[in-house]
């Protein structure tokens, strides 16, 4: 591994963000940013970080990854068997499009029926087309809330995860901006 990984490793878990180019001097002693973007533009074509459309720098291949190790029953009990499957990077799994993803922490019990409790992270996606049933964070009525994408002939509304909420129709204005792909939970 390059040496100039781990320091930016490291970075990048303490602060959840790149560095910028002045910090990448510090982080790796060069004395010119000529010399940073020398061995960023190797980080890149070695495919650990890249450039999203603004120039700034994203994590690609950066984290390693957590070993998939094998299957655990949910149902009843079977022999334990550890077996290395895989190697899986969260990150590339559940955020392939990076550039359109983004994370929201949820608020509110409505959707708990489908398996989304307060506290819980859901991670969203901007996407070109949407379909009935799935999971959107929508603007209705100048509002922003997550629900399931209904349509009835030709109308479009939002109906909860939980029988204690009425399904939300449009009144003036009814916008989808994100499809949630994925729910992350932490005990």
């Amino acid at each position: 591994m390059d040496t100039h990984v781990e320091p930016l490793q490291k970075f990048f878990r303490s602060k959840r963000r790149m560095p910028s180019f002045s910090e990448l001097m510090k982080l790796w002693g060069y004395k010119t940013k000529s010399a940073v973007n020398y061995r960023v533009n190797a980080l890149i074509e070695a495919g650990v970080i890249a450039k999203d459309s603004l120039g700034k720098l994203i994590p690609v291949q950066l984290e390693q990854g957590t070993r998939v190790l094998g299957l655990v029953e949910a149902g009843f009990p079977s022999a334990a068997e550890e077996e290395l499957l895989d190697v899986m990077n969260f990150d590339e799994y559940l955020t392939p499009n990076k550039e359109s993803t983004y994370i929201l922490k949820v608020k509110g019990d409505s959707m708990k029926d489908a398996g989304i409790c307060e506290g819980d992270m859901v991670i969203v996606e901007r996407r070109s087309t949407v379909k009935p049933g799935q999971i959107v964070v929508a603007m209705i009525d100048g509002e922003f809330t997550m629900k399931y994408l209904r349509k009835r002939g030709a109308l479009f509304y939002l109906e909860p995860a939980n029988d204690r909420y009425k399904p939300m129709f449009p009144k003036n204005s009814f916008r989808v901006d994100a499809v949630v792909t994925a729910v992350v939970r932490k005990y």
